[in-house]
Formats: structure tokens, sequence, C-alpha cells
């Protein structure tokens, strides 16, 4: 299967419309899918704008094909620290309002976790500290911090995660692309609010392998010190 992912997008729909322009032709391939890793809302004008257009690319091609994390913004939604930034649309949807309570029983029912192959695909990142008990701390799916690199103990599978933008993660601040550690983390956070871009990282999870999809086509992912 070919997992096309991003995270982050914060309320920026424009950019992910640039995005979805590169992926969304692969979604009519019966081995590809859709996986938007959280943090879809708070930062850009327009998070209910992407919201519905999560929600209508489900409704066009099923939630097994489009499937959307929760990450910790969507949490402190529902929490109610954080509202939903709103600019004139063409995506609307009758089942969705304007007030955020179809929004909040839509937040609510997205799982946390995703796997496919050797993939374990997360918002934040994973306990790695509890080896194979990892799956029972489910605060650190959303909330962890700072980001982890290195070999995974007890874990075979690798991680992807956004949370943490990669410029941080590389201590690069002109760096907003993918950040693989050569070992068992792949970031895909690009940091829209700086960057105005989403990263987008295709997974084949048949072959394991892991690629950066752009407009000008695809390269496998290399270990980011190696990376030209």
């Amino acid at each position: 299967m070919k997992i096309y992912c991003m995270s982050d997008i914060h309320g920026f729909l424009s950019e992910f419309e640039e995005a979805l322009s590169i992926v969304e032709e692969h979604l009519v391939e019966p081995d590809s899918i859709l996986l938007l890793l959280g943090d879809h809302i708070h930062g850009g004008s327009d998070s209910a704008g992407v919201l519905d257009r999560i929600i209508g690319l489900q409704k066009k091609y099923g939630k097994n094909k489009v499937v959307a994390l929760i990450g910790n913004h969507e949490e402190m939604f529902l929490r109610g620290e954080c509202s939903l930034e709103r600019s004139p649309s063409m995506y609307s949807y009758d089942d969705v309002d304007d007030n955020g309570e179809d929004y909040a029983d839509w937040i609510e029912d997205l799982p946390r976790i995703y796997r496919a192959g050797n993939t374990i695909f997360v918002h934040a990142g994973i306990n790695e500290d509890c080896g194979e008990d990892w799956e029972w701390d489910y605060d650190m799916f959303t909330e962890k911090y700072p980001a982890q690199l290195g070999e995974i103990k007890g874990v075979k599978e690798k991680v992807v995660a956004g949370h943490v933008g990669t410029a941080e993660i590389s201590g690069d601040p002109n760096f907003h692309g993918i950040y693989y550690d050569g070992a068992s983390h792949y970031y895909i956070d690009g940091t829209v609010m700086e960057s105005l871009e989403i990263p987008i990282l295709m997974v084949d999870s048949t072959e394991d392998k892991y690629y950066r999809v752009t407009e000008g086509g695809i390269w496998e992912v290399q270990p980011y010190n190696e990376d030209d």
C-alpha cells in the first residue's frame, strides 16, 4: 500500500490545497490512501475550511481512503482552549455547522494512531522507554516533546510523526523538509506558518520504503545529514 502523509496543516487551506493537487489523483488507485497526522487546525486563517475539506474528501473517497488522526490542537479545541478560524471558502457541507458542535463530534471520533506494514503513524510520537508496551501511553501520541531520535529499543517498527518542526529537530532554521534520523524516525512537520509548504511523505508499506513527494517527482528520503 502507498500511504501519502501530511501533518500540521494548522488551518493553512491554500497550502493544503497545493499539497492535495499533487496527491489527490492517487486516491483513485486501489492501493493508495491519504493519511493526515493531526493538528489540522489553529494557526492559519481557515481552520474550519481545512476541516471542511478533509470531511469532503472522506465523503468522496471514504474514511478508509482518507484517514485523519487527532493532534494536540484538536484536543485543545475539544477542551475549549482554541477556536476555529474561518475564511470565505468554497468548501462547506450541510452537516457541519459554524458553532463547532459537529466539528467536535467529528474530532472526537478521530483515531490516535495508524499502523501499516513496518510503520507506526502518530501525531507526536510514542513512549520509547516502554519498549513493546508503548501502546499504553496514550498521551505521548499527541503530546510527546521533544522529538526523539535514534533506534527505538524493543520496537521493530519505524515511527512517522509531526508535531515538532523539522527546523527545530535539525537545528537548521531554514530546513522545512522531511527529517529522517537514519534509524527509526521520520518527522514531517514543515512548520507551514514559516515555510508556507506542507511536506508530503509517501510510505510504500509493502516495500518498506519512504519517499519525499513534490510536484517535480519523488525521491527516497535519506538521513538528514546525507540528504542533498
